[in-house]
């Protein structure tokens, strides 16, 4: 069985920076690999992935040091069980507003008793197709879940979804969350900004690790100062629109084209 480093990572409160995917290709994941950050998202929920596209990410990532996390589009019970048996060891699952929500995640991951995975490891990506004939004793303590709270309501529920055994991390959605609390489009907003702020700090509290995403870097060093655990530090389609566009800037035509790598508006 392969160690999670990641979440061994996150029970040592060792700080992990990471990047996130969503160009939804194996060439380009492998690429950011090559740069050495401890965790790489493939994002599944607002990139256009699907189970093989994550599938070939993952397999473009395994040689590097990077540990993948995967975002399904939603914590559904079935695509849960496909993202694991494909070898995703850590999910980030989006918009969790309870704590019950939380703990149906919990029960997705596990096999039983502990939880409802369904079994097909014999053919599976993630047991190296029966080459690891005991994986199934041992991947419950190895898969590492972190949820998303990125809502007024998840606010209101943060120490019960915190509380719930087998949720090993929180990250808070900037984007959402502003939208949630009436400033769309906004998140440097002063009231989502302490929304933020204070959410990361219950969380911590909690013992639970905290996570976050900023294209900022001054920003994502000032998140891990608070005491965050995971903090992605940038997010690969925005590094290679500013890049592309601050080129095509310096020549003449290119005066009107932005260099900022896009939208001003939150990142999510």
């Amino acid at each position: 069985m392969f160690e999670n480093t990641f979440k061994a990572a996150l029970t040592r409160r060792e700080q992990q920076v990471g990047l996130w995917l969503s160009l939804s290709n194996p060439y380009t994941a492998e690429l950011c690999a090559t740069a050495g950050f401890d965790w790489l998202l493939i994002d599944g929920e607002h990139a256009p992935n699907d189970v093989r596209s994550i599938l070939s990410q993952l397999q473009a990532i395994a040689p590097y040091r990077s540990h993948p996390i995967v975002r399904p589009v939603v914590g559904d019970v079935a695509l849960i069980k496909q993202l694991l048996d494909i070898g995703a060891q850590t999910l980030l699952v989006p918009m969790v507003d309870t704590a019950e929500q939380a703990r149906q995640l919990v029960a997705a991951t596990r096999y039983p008793p502990e939880g409802i995975r369904g079994d097909g490891s014999a053919i599976a990506r993630v047991s190296r197709w029966g080459l690891l004939p005991d994986y199934v004793e041992h991947a419950n303590k190895e898969v590492c879940l972190l949820v998303q709270a990125e809502t007024k309501l998840a606010l209101e529920n943060l120490e019960a979804i915190c509380a719930v055994d087998g949720i090993d991390g929180v990250f808070v959605g900037p984007a959402d969350l502003a939208a949630s609390l009436g400033h769309r489009n906004n998140s440097s907003h002063p009231d989502v900004q302490a929304a933020i702020d204070g959410a990361l700090r219950r969380i911590i509290a909690s013992g639970k690790a905290a996570g976050i995403l900023t294209s900022d870097p001054v920003q994502a060093k000032r998140y891990f100062d608070m005491g965050c655990t995971f903090v992605a530090a940038g997010l690969d389609a925005r590094l290679l629109a500013g890049a592309t566009r601050t080129l095509r800037a310096q020549f003449p035509g290119g005066e009107g084209y932005s260099v900022a790598g896009g939208s001003t508006g939150s990142v999510y």
